[in-house]
């Protein structure tokens, strides 16, 4: 760290309006890297409030305030005087001053992290195969209900065929580098729509195909044209609409949180990271009380189809590996080659997996294990996802999967309805979800679905 010591290195004068009217040296220099100029209100955050501080009550102040520029990262000490003549401002002396160079986060960190706003963004998602094929695709916006149709009947064409690329001609994708950014035409919608690719697979991006986000410039509008009864649905009607703003609520925090769109002082970006998180928490909220409508409809049924357990769980855990290496917690998915042939709908058993390792990450202790683990007994197949947390004790077991029953492990929890919905989800399919714990030695919940070809 640079340090420099010696008094009066540099000089300011404000007025009533805390406009600096005078500086030089170090404060000119800072004041300018934080986008102000003199004749302008202080742009120098800490050391506007204390001038504000001191003028408002007449106080001579002796502080230290620290500041931010794209370079590096500053923190001074001030003499602030008020003054009683006619500017009714402040004298302002600089009488030390150090500094420390910023680190500079790595391009694969900086990209991580505009993935993850992409995601937020998305209101469209598809998963591509390596050659950009289409192989699913889900939207939340009204104005793509059709697009998605179109795109779900054409699995295995590739996802350019049905956007129009602006600058480029429909037809075969070209590499997902020239793609990733890219403005897209969606017919149906009047909205402009930016592309980001993801890529999967290691060591090569892409090797395992590509998941693809379609974010819009502009907000949807009353697009939908539809003309549904009157009662208003939460799934149906307000998740689209209610998910929308939070998810630009989230992007935005992230913006900031990361510092994308320029330096900021820490305390701030905390705060972003707060922001960013509380709008997951509703997300969660909103997507778990859309599910409970679903789920607890009469006649509520779903798609079975053939499916292989293993993959699902691998693919589960390849999904949460970010977050249980966060929190130093190895996540144990089944062996590559291991199968367990199974009769169930893939997105129904990917949520219910999804939430299950979710919870286990969540009330697991740091640097501990989560396994997931295949079996099967009595035509049924069976996942089951074992962590080492605390347990459950025979109370809590009995209430686990009741709604709005947060596993009684205090207040770091989502809305309490994962379990009830992944029950009557297991339920609907054939099959169930059960638990087996004890305090002190984990809890094993397991999936069971009816088992396919080959199980036994």
């Amino acid at each position: 760290m640079a340090s420099i010591g010696t008094r009066n290195l540099a000089h300011g004068k404000s007025d009533a309006e805390d406009r600096l009217i005078e500086a030089d040296g170090h404060l000119v220099d800072l004041n300018r890297a934080c986008g102000g100029s003199v004749g302008e209100t202080i742009a120098i955050p800490e050391l506007l409030a204390l001038v504000s501080k001191s003028r408002e009550y007449g106080l001579k102040l002796s502080r230290q305030f620290h500041a931010r520029t794209l370079e590096e990262r500053v923190t001074a000490w001030v003499e602030i005087t008020p003054d009683t003549g006619e500017t009714a401002g402040c004298d302002i002396a600089i009488t030390g001053w150090e500094t420390e160079p910023l680190v500079a986060e790595s391009p694969a960190n900086l990209a991580a992290r505009q993935m993850e706003i992409s995601r937020h963004l998305a209101e469209c998602t598809a998963r591509l195969d390596p050659s950009q094929n289409v192989m699913s695709i889900e939207t939340d916006a009204p104005d793509l209900v059709e697009f998605a149709r179109i795109a779900g009947e054409g699995i295995g064409q590739p996802w350019t065929v049905f956007v129009e690329i602006v600058g480029k001609k429909r037809g075969q994708p070209v590499d997902w580098r020239a793609l990733d950014g890219a403005k897209c035409r969606i017919p149906g919608s009047a909205r402009d729509w930016t592309v980001a690719l993801e890529p999967l697979g290691q060591p090569a991006p892409g090797s395992s195909g590509f998941v693809l986000h379609l974010s819009a410039d502009q907000p949807a509008g009353d697009v939908s044209g539809s003309a549904q009864d009157d009662t208003p649905s939460l799934g149906r009607d307000l998740t689209p609409v209610l998910r929308q703003p939070i998810n630009r609520i989230i992007a935005n925090a992230e913006t900031i949180r990361t510092q994308l769109a320029g330096p900021l002082r820490d305390e701030y970006s905390d705060y972003a990271a707060d922001i960013a998180s509380a709008g997951q928490h509703l997300l969660g909220l909103i997507d778990d009380l859309s599910d409970l409508e679903v789920v607890e409809a009469e006649g509520f049924t779903t798609a079975p189809d053939r499916i292989d357990l293993a993959d699902v769980a691998r693919r589960a855990c390849g999904i949460l590996g970010v977050r249980a290496k966060e929190r130093g917690i190895t996540l144990e998915p089944p062996v590559e080659g291991e199968t367990q042939p199974a009769i169930a709908e893939f997105r129904r058993v990917l949520q219910v997996l999804l939430n299950l390792i979710g919870n286990a990450i969540r009330y697991s202790p740091e640097k501990s294990r989560v396994w997931v683990r295949l079996d099967a007994m009595d035509e049924q197949a069976m996942v089951t996802v074992a962590d080492q947390g605390h347990g459950l004790d025979d109370d809590q077991q009995a209430k686990v999967f009741e709604k709005f029953e947060r596993l009684g492990r205090g207040e770091d929890g989502g809305s309490g309805l994962g379990l009830y919905i992944s029950r009557r989800i297991a339920r609907a399919m054939g099959g169930d979800l059960t638990v087996e714990s004890a305090p002190g030695q984990g809890a094993r919940f397991t999936l069971s679905v009816p088992a396919g070809d080959g199980a036994g």
